[in-house]
């Protein structure tokens, strides 16, 4: 009895001590990965001679808040104001139509069966595959021809017409969904759009959510998108403003810029712990199991 009880109690401690050296490791990890956050922040409120000083510290010798200030104000008459309504706009409808657009294909895709469904499919994998540099100058050719090249319709447009990525993710969501619902439905007299707009758009909401989390993300840094088809500062989004502070001619207000920089971070913050769980739901595509 005296050994199994010793045993037990050298396993106990065991298990203890690997736990203290996980935590360890994962609170280790975990600074690392937020250091440039937090330096950032730091940054934000310190003097541009002691941003980049060897001798500085994380913590700034004063709080100087006036870079808040002075980085809303921007530049050219043009406050920050308008650049963060810039970009909400932007992020707000392209995630409107790239998530309702991917929604309505992925159940086509799910549910209906035509010809050349297949081919049509793998087209779309395919196009998940294609960097953005391999298409970037023939989108731009296309848009240059409309006249939409100093407009926001380059940014917008294309995400009414799905994202693979998006549908990939729902098609395996609405795959989890039994389709004697469907065939529930059918019986009660509902077609394929009612089918798609009362039971499956329901039932996918976790996985709407996490594709609106991610095109909002992905809307708000755009950078390269911007730089392209955008050629007013009176309609740039808050990436390319914050890339206006840096002028190589003059001096740069490095606080200003790191002040608006922390602030272009809280809206993604903030959807990240509204809607963590529907989240973890739509990646781990767990719809319901027949």
């Amino acid at each position: 009895m005296r050994m199994k009880h010793n045993s037990s109690v050298r396993t106990q401690e065991k298990v203890s001590a690997g736990q203290v050296i996980t935590t360890i490791l994962v609170i280790l990890g975990g600074l690392t990965m937020i250091y440039p956050l937090l330096w950032m922040v730091m940054s934000s409120l310190k003097e541009n001679n002691e941003i980049f000083s060897s001798a500085s510290s994380l913590i700034p010798k004063e709080f100087h808040f006036e870079n808040y200030a002075n980085g809303w104000r921007g530049f050219a008459k043009i406050s920050f104001a308008t650049f963060f309504k810039n970009s909400f706009f932007i992020a707000a409808v392209g995630t409107i139509g790239a998530v309702f657009s991917s929604a309505f294909i992925a159940f086509g895709f799910a549910r209906l069966k035509f010809k050349g469904r297949n081919f049509w499919f793998i087209c779309m994998l395919v196009t998940m595959m294609l960097p953005f540099q391999v298409i970037m100058i023939p989108q731009y050719i296309i848009f240059n021809k409309l006249g939409w090249v100093g407009t926001f319709l380059p940014l917008i447009v294309p995400s009414f017409f799905g994202g693979s990525f998006f549908i990939f993710l729902i098609i395996q969501f609405i795959y989890g969904i039994p389709k004697d619902l469907d065939e529930a439905a059918k019986i009660d007299g509902c077609g394929y759009l009612d089918i798609f707009i009362r039971i499956i758009i329901p039932l996918i909401v976790p996985a709407l959510v996490t594709c609106a989390i991610f095109s909002f993300m992905w809307k708000w840094d755009d950078f390269m998108g911007s730089l392209l088809y955008l050629n007013k500062p009176s309609m740039y989004p808050v990436t390319m403003a914050l890339k206006m502070f840096a002028d190589p001619t003059s001096i740069t207000d490095w606080g200003a810029m790191f002040a608006m920089a922390t602030l272009s971070i809280i809206p993604i913050f903030l959807i990240f712990v509204f809607f963590q769980k529907y989240l973890v739901n739509g990646i781990s595509t767990e719809g319901l199991k027949g």
